[in-house]
């Protein structure tokens, strides 16, 4: 998209590598523009997963169109943060267009998926093509499973290389970080069975709300979620959402690498050069994981973050505990790091969203947990272990307020501390996988992140 193509005006980008090395023009411009321009509030965008900048910019676009009639007297200035990420073909780009109401059959890997698999996974197109030919073909025997696991944990880097590998985590036990998700430890052909579950129960429920009978739910979950007994076809199903998953692990991964090495620092350039520049920080999906590390690479000292909004965040509900309910001895790996937002930390979280209700506490499980979610339904996973906070929001914070989304358009929000917002009133609209996990373009929630920082 071209710069006169973006629904506002003053715009930057500002691209960072998978180890948050920042495009220095860009990142010039940027400072320099700032200042030049007067601009006084600043948004700053990071995308979630987006194959590529095109999609990345459509979204920015859609979103931040609303913001200067919402706030027509504001001296606004715009970021959208581009970094290697992606998604799979077969889930839709967010926006704000109804999806349709049942989601095409899951293939192999097209041309599009093995595309985006090499950019944010250079040099590996053997394993890409391996992984590939595998889930055409669909061998049934329990030996091509295990194959197709052990490619996925060497495509993903398990355990990672370079400076990636401190940023993992979501949560940290005394202190150390938590282990690699169960889903790339486990025999795959288990992992895989228990992925077939969840997909299901997650169609099921999308044509139960569309009013669409289907396999799953005419005959039922138990039809098909009994272990050993799910058959070999949607075996496979539950392949191809492993990759998915382990492939989202290592963007998660990416993500906090981006935000604390990438974004942190170039946060704390822009304090130096516009001291007086209020900034205001917005996430979708593990985008909000990149916006928050970024809070944790903020050098000593910056208070120019005036407030940071999580739309359907990827990534732990306890990320920002002290401690864990279920474990006193653990916390979150951002632990008090929304006391470096001088405003609130909002989280904006959807029960519509079943990629974090129900498919993202099943890859999140930690290795050695031999908990499982095999039965229960997407509703039933509103306090999982493992839960998003894009799906129930920040658990386990002392003084965290929650507000359903008229209320939190009704009045003032907080101004300063932790803030949950369910927003399941308009995020609602998607089909399986991911549900309403990228519709997120709303008025609504514009106004949300001009709430949050006192922008009128």
């Amino acid at each position: 998209m071209a710069a006169s193509d973006m629904s506002v005006t003053p715009y930057w980008e500002v691209t960072f590598d998978a180890d948050g090395d920042v495009d220095t023009g860009q990142r010039d411009r940027l400072l320099d523009g700032v200042v030049r321009r007067g601009v006084v509030d600043l948004v700053v965008f990071a995308h979630g997963w987006n194959s590529d900048r095109s999609g990345a910019t459509d979204l920015y676009s859609r979103f931040f169109a609303p913001f200067p009639a919402l706030a027509p007297s504001a001296r606004l200035g715009y970021v959208g943060v581009l970094w290697p990420s992606m998604r799979f073909s077969d889930e839709p780009i967010p926006d704000h267009r109804p999806a349709p109401a049942t989601a095409p059959a899951r293939p192999a890997l097209d041309k599009r998926t093995r595309h985006a698999l090499l950019e944010v996974f250079p040099g590996r197109a053997t394993l890409v093509e391996q992984l590939a030919r595998l889930l055409e073909q669909r061998p049934d025997e329990s030996a091509s499973l295990e194959e197709f696991g052990r490619l996925v944990r060497l495509l993903v880097e398990v355990p990672p290389q370079g400076p990636q590998g401190a940023f993992t985590a979501d949560t940290l036990a005394e202190g150390v970080p938590e282990g690699t998700p169960g889903m790339l430890c486990g025999r795959t052909a288990g992992v895989c069975a228990e992925f077939a579950v969840a997909l299901a129960e997650v169609e099921a429920a999308a044509d139960a709300v569309a009013g669409v009978p289907s396999a799953a739910s005419t005959t039922g979950p138990s039809a098909v979620m009994t272990g050993a007994a799910v058959p070999g076809p949607q075996m496979w199903d539950g392949a191809h959402e492993l990759l998915r998953q382990a492939t989202y692990f290592a963007m998660k991964r990416r993500a906090g690498t981006v935000g604390e090495r990438g974004l942190g620092r170039l946060l704390g350039q822009l304090a130096e050069r516009a001291p007086d520049v209020r900034v205001h920080l917005v996430g979708h999906s593990f985008g909000a994981r990149l916006v928050s590390f970024a809070l944790r690479g903020l050098p000593h000292g910056v208070r120019t973050v005036k407030s940071a909004t999580l739309l359907q965040a990827a990534f732990s509900h306890y990320a920002f505990a002290a401690r864990l309910p279920h474990d006193p001895r653990a916390s979150g790996v951002l632990n008090g790091q929304q006391k470096r937002v001088d405003g609130p930390l909002v989280c904006c979280h959807s029960r519509h969203d079943s990629a974090l209700g129900t498919i993202y506490p099943l890859a999140s499980r930690m290795a050695g947990d031999a908990r499982t979610v095999r039965g229960l339904s997407v509703n039933s996973l509103l306090g999982a272990k493992w839960g998003a906070l894009g799906y129930d929001g920040i658990q386990a914070v002392k003084g965290t307020r929650s507000f359903p989304l008229s209320a939190a358009l009704a009045g003032r929000l907080p101004a300063s501390g932790c803030v949950n917002v369910d927003a399941s009133a308009v995020v609602r609209r998607g089909g399986a996988p991911s549900g309403a996990h990228g519709d997120i373009c709303h008025q609504e929630l514009a106004r949300v992140v001009l709430a949050a920082g006192r922008v009128v």
